[in-house]
């Protein structure tokens, strides 16, 4: 069987490296906190507490809450294919 997914809208940001403030009131409660290696080119990640457990968004990854209010990172080509700009 074959399923298509339901029209549905989420809310998103892009997580910069330059908008870590904007991200954690976007997240709120599932904000777990935010990594920067002190290295040139080192990661920036923040932590985000999704439904299945800790996850990883790294720099631009987008931040989706869901239609629950759920919160989980998406890789941007993913997120591309996926969404529409409502």
């Amino acid at each position: 069987m074959k399923y298509r997914k339901k029209p549905v809208e989420i809310e998103a940001i892009q997580w910069t490296g330059d908008n870590l403030e904007q991200c954690k009131n976007f997240l709120g409660d599932s904000f777990l906190g935010q990594r920067a290696e002190r290295r040139p080119g080192g990661a920036n990640v923040i932590l985000v507490k999704t439904l299945e457990g800790k996850h990883i968004a790294s720099l631009n990854d987008f931040l989706i809450r869901g239609v629950n209010g759920e919160h989980y990172p998406c890789k941007p080509d993913i997120f591309e294919k996926t969404y529409d700009l409502a």
